[in-house]
């Protein structure tokens, strides 16, 4: 089956979700399925990309915390005139628009992804209500996927999602944009004025989930090295300004767009997340041959082999997670090669896009095949 599919995203912006949605409908695409994008809210990134590959993007319109019953309409006419063979959504509020659709007209198989262990803000009271929400209108998806086991667990284990119809099936990450490249590590080193020193990067939004001050307080503790934030968010000016009190020997890099190089320039990579699904980033780093030192927190485990690939770290633990960064760095220079080696492979093995991409389109056969016996 290579029907139309439409990609129902909540937002398309540089988070590791939205970059999930851009990857698959990239790959599908390549592959021949006519896919069309649909974020609640306007997008703010991936818009060049999809226009080049002859991906039509649509909003519709959504603004954060304002529900918009309109938005069903406009989501309607878009179907009506794609006629899907596959509505795949993304995150909470997608998910849910792409299920009440079925109420409204028939609808083709309806395909939701779980992203995250919960998708709530730092100052929601939970995910009782959400679950809820989720149970609610489970029997109006033909399946609910999760990007990790943990993410799986968690929804099942609340009743947020029927066990029979959940399925685990990992971010993908492009291993060839994404690859060990010793030309990129030597001239970004120079430019940094590296040296020999060990230089740590961190790429994600500056926000309080990903948890930076437990970051820069065990960046202190290691007495040496140099960390590279890469992203933007809320919270730069009061990390800054924490990494100067600190002592860190910290650059806020801002958005960049050379993330690859940046992997290739780094030593190792650091992620101090509260919560998390399957890290893109971690995937990132294991196919760029990055070795990795996270908190244990969603799919990191996943995504980085306790001691083969990296290091893992208990959340909010700055003297723990210090002494984790610290084993990486007092590695000999052939175990760290091994790490890196291994992480490469690792990444192949289980992450590739083209291999997720194929698992993607299994599952919209077997949905397919499901609804016509």
């Amino acid at each position: 089956m290579t029907g139309p599919v439409v990609l129902l995203t909540t937002n398309l912006a540089r988070g590791g979700a939205e970059t999930q949605v851009a990857l698959l409908a990239l790959s599908l695409r390549r592959r021949g399925w006519p896919v069309t994008v649909v974020s609640l809210l306007d997008p703010s990134a991936f818009q060049a990309e999809l226009t080049a590959a002859g991906v039509p993007l649509h909003s519709l319109g959504m603004q954060p915390g304002r529900p918009n019953p309109l938005a069903l309409t406009r989501l309607a006419v878009i179907l009506r005139k794609e006629r899907p063979r596959v509505l795949h959504s993304h995150m909470f509020h997608a998910n849910l628009l792409a299920r009440l659709m079925r109420l409204a007209f028939p609808a083709p198989l309806i395909v939701s992804t779980l992203h995250s262990m919960a998708e709530s803000s730092r100052h929601g009271t939970g995910t009782r209500f959400r679950d809820w929400l989720y149970r609610a209108t489970d029997p109006l998806a033909d399946a609910t996927v999760a990007v990790c086991q943990a993410v799986a667990e968690r929804h099942a284990a609340s009743g947020a999602v029927r066990r029979a119809r959940l399925r685990v099936i990992p971010n993908g990450v492009d291993t060839e944009r994404f690859r060990p490249d010793t030309a990129s590590r030597d001239r970004l080193r120079g430019e940094f004025g590296a040296g020999d020193e060990f230089v740590w990067l961190a790429a994600g939004r500056l926000m309080w989930k990903k948890d930076y001050p437990t970051m820069l307080r065990a960046a202190a503790r290691l007495g040496g090295g140099i960390l590279l934030i890469a992203g933007t968010g809320p919270l730069e000016s009061e990390l800054a300004t924490l990494a100067r009190e600190l002592g860190v020997r910290a650059h806020f890099l801002g958005a960049r767009e050379d993330v690859p190089a940046l992997m290739n320039a780094a030593d190792g990579l650091v992620l101090s997340s509260v919560v998390e699904g399957l890290p893109m980033v971690l995937l990132e780093a294991a196919a760029s041959g990055l070795p990795c030192v996270t908190t244990d927190v969603g799919g990191a485990r996943d995504a980085v082999l306790d001691g083969q690939t990296g290091f893992l770290a208990p959340c909010g633990d700055p003297e723990a997670l210090a002494a984790a960064m610290t084993r990486l760095v007092e590695l000999p220079v052939a175990a760290r090669r091994e790490m890196c080696r291994r992480a490469r492979e690792w990444a192949l093995a289980r992450f590739d896009l083209n291999s997720v991409t194929s698992q993607w389109e299994q599952l919209y056969r077997e949905c397919r095949d499901d609804n016509t016996t």
